[in-house]
């Protein structure tokens, strides 16, 4: 997967990213049509009802009629709300909807936007039942959350402005103003790999790339996924390093909820084994990485999964 994204992010150098603030809906990209997007639903698994279990989250979502999804609303290809129709749409979102059909027979999902730094907390008090946002599976972060997967690999790299020279590796950052997400995998990679860097962050995507365009920084750390995006949409960022890392997603859910994990975790594997994840992967970040739908990593293949 790394190999395959590293190749369209070289196919893609010069494509965007929106600066806008993470509370506002933003212009849709090219990605899944609402069609395509509901054909790859229809064919979503219904768990039985004995897996509903008495007393359980489960339960609690499906007698509350809706699966509420931490998540993000303006991230291309993995959840960003259509201003012409109101559907949050991509990898991240579909995924949710998913879940919420297997649990409630239809795909009834409600978004809230959260930021890197609140995710555990609206997990902890319940103002979500899961989250979907590209959230990197660590140790540290599952002794305050529980993680169902992995359901997808990625990786961190950099991004400047077109035209930045002198930046081709993570060490060549040391000395300079790094941009990167409130509490992300970027910040101690960075503090690992240059540490006489300075690092200036921020609470969303669209906000790190806002300061990069306004040259509050000289480079942004970002896992390359959601840099893919950004270059996709704005021809004012490119990518110039292939992933440095290795960064497992996780679905998060909240810390100690055993019944949660595994009732999501078969979940994932029906949709794995069925074509679904393929279909909606197809649908989103497939329209930009050429080629068949990854291999999908194995559930609860890393430390804290």
């Amino acid at each position: 997967m790394k190999k395959m994204l590293a190749v369209v992010a070289v196919s893609v150098l010069g494509l965007t990213a929106c600066g806008e603030t993470s509370n506002t809906a933003v212009p849709a990209v090219p990605g899944e049509s609402k069609t395509a997007a509901t054909d790859v639903l229809a064919n979503a698994p219904v768990a039985e009802a004995a897996a509903i279990l008495p007393g359980s989250t489960m339960e609690k979502i499906k007698k509350r009629g809706e699966l509420l999804v931490g998540g993000s609303l303006d991230a291309p290809l993995l959840s960003q709300q259509n201003p012409a129709t109101g559907q949050v749409e991509g990898f991240d979102a579909d995924l949710g909807k998913a879940l919420a059909k297997y649990i409630l027979g239809e795909p009834k999902v409600k978004i809230v936007n959260s930021a890197s730094e609140t995710r555990e907390a609206l997990l902890s008090n319940g103002t979500v039942d899961v989250v979907f946002q590209t959230y990197t599976i660590t140790e540290e972060r599952a002794k305050q959350v529980a993680f169902a997967g992995p359901y997808y690999t990625s990786g961190l790299t950099i991004a400047v402005k077109k035209g930045t020279s002198g930046i081709a590796k993570p060490e060549d950052l040391n000395g300079k103003k790094v941009l990167a997400g409130a509490n992300t995998p970027a910040i101690p990679a960075i503090k690992k790999l240059a540490p006489q860097a300075e690092i200036i962050t921020f609470g969303s995507d669209p906000e790190c790339v806002q300061a990069l365009k306004q040259d509050r920084g000289v480079a942004y750390v970002q896992d390359e996924t959601l840099l893919i995006a950004d270059a996709k949409k704005d021809p004012s960022i490119e990518i110039v390093t292939k992933p440095f890392t290795v960064d497992p997603y996780g679905i998060g859910l909240k810390h100690g909820d055993d019944q949660m994990k595994t009732f999501v975790n078969d979940w994932l594997g029906k949709i794995q084994g069925n074509g679904v994840w393929q279909g909606i992967w197809k649908n989103s970040i497939g329209t930009v990485v050429t080629g068949d739908a990854p291999q999908p990593p194995k559930i609860g293949s890393v430390p804290g999964s």
